[in-house]
């Protein structure tokens, strides 16, 4: 069964409709006008808000969805909707903070867990895609929304990407957005680590992200056909990464093959079979 989650419902029944979503379920029922829901298409890892699941632990936000492993102090994967309304004239924040919100006892990564790292506090929702409100820029900077990234991955390949995302958006379009990071060990600026912070932050080897572009309208998941652009990439977390992210492209199915993880779930299984083997040939800015 698969639920959707509105941005605008309460956070209490947020986490009574958040659940995994797997391509055996059944077929998805007929999408609703929830086009700025930021599981729309799926959560990605079955995370749920339980403190008996800290390794794949549901964050839910109004600007963004997390699925959150406590043991490596950073996301499994974060979703979110990008559309025209979500910027603004807001400047960015720079308020790095620790997430008040992770359960009681749990280790709530600092910003200064990262200093003398060679690795950025690497935004997974980026903060320009944030700039509606100065409460939705502010919510991109707790700590919770970063990994340890490669600065020229950060600023450089991955900030390209975000950057034509927000092209995108300003040509007519509105976007789906999940991304994330896995396995361990990187190379930032200082040279190659596994973690930091002693070891409560894991480095991890690889970096992606999946853009589903649809023309701005309602009913999202009706929409998507199979032949809808789907952008991936997939980036070794190396500060020797070249800045064209166009070289990074990569399907959908291999990602889920190197992550582990179940990605646009929600989607009919005929349409995922189709969009998530095609790796992108589209234009780059």
């Amino acid at each position: 069964m698969r639920y959707y989650l509105p941005r605008a419902v309460t956070l209490g029944a947020l986490l009574l409709l958040a659940t995994a979503c797997s391509k055996t379920d059944s077929p998805a029922p007929v999408a609703i006008d929830t086009s700025n829901d930021n599981l729309l298409m799926g959560n990605p890892s079955g995370a749920v808000s339980s403190t008996s699941s800290p390794t794949n632990y549901l964050l839910l936000k109004t600007q963004y969805a997390t699925g959150y492993n406590r043991d490596q102090g950073k996301p499994i994967w974060v979703s979110w909707h990008l559309g025209a309304a979500d910027m603004g004239s807001a400047p960015r924040q720079d308020d790095f903070r620790t997430d008040a919100s992770l359960p009681s006892g749990w280790h709530q990564v600092k910003p200064t867990d990262y200093s003398n790292s060679g690795f950025d506090r690497g935004h997974n929702c980026p903060s320009a895609d944030r700039t509606a409100t100065v409460t939705d820029n502010s919510a991109t900077f707790l700590m919770s929304n970063m990994m340890p990234q490669a600065p020229n991955n950060n600023q450089q390949t991955w900030g390209n990407l975000e950057d034509y995302c927000r092209k995108l958006v300003s040509q007519g379009n509105e976007l789906y957005i999940v991304c994330g990071s896995y396995g361990r060990g990187g190379t930032g600026s200082a040279g190659y680590q596994t973690t930091i912070a002693g070891g409560k932050v894991t480095v991890p080897s690889n970096c992606w992200k999946v853009v589903v572009v649809l023309p701005t309208g309602n009913n999202d998941v009706s929409r998507v056909t199979s032949s809808t652009r789907v952008i991936a990439i997939n980036t070794p977390n190396d500060n020797s990464l070249n800045s064209a992210w166009s070289g990074y492209r990569t399907s959908v199915d291999a990602i889920e093959a190197a992550s582990g993880l179940d990605l646009l779930s929600a989607l009919p299984l005929s349409v995922q079979n189709t969009m998530e083997a095609r790796t992108d040939m589209g234009p780059t800015n």
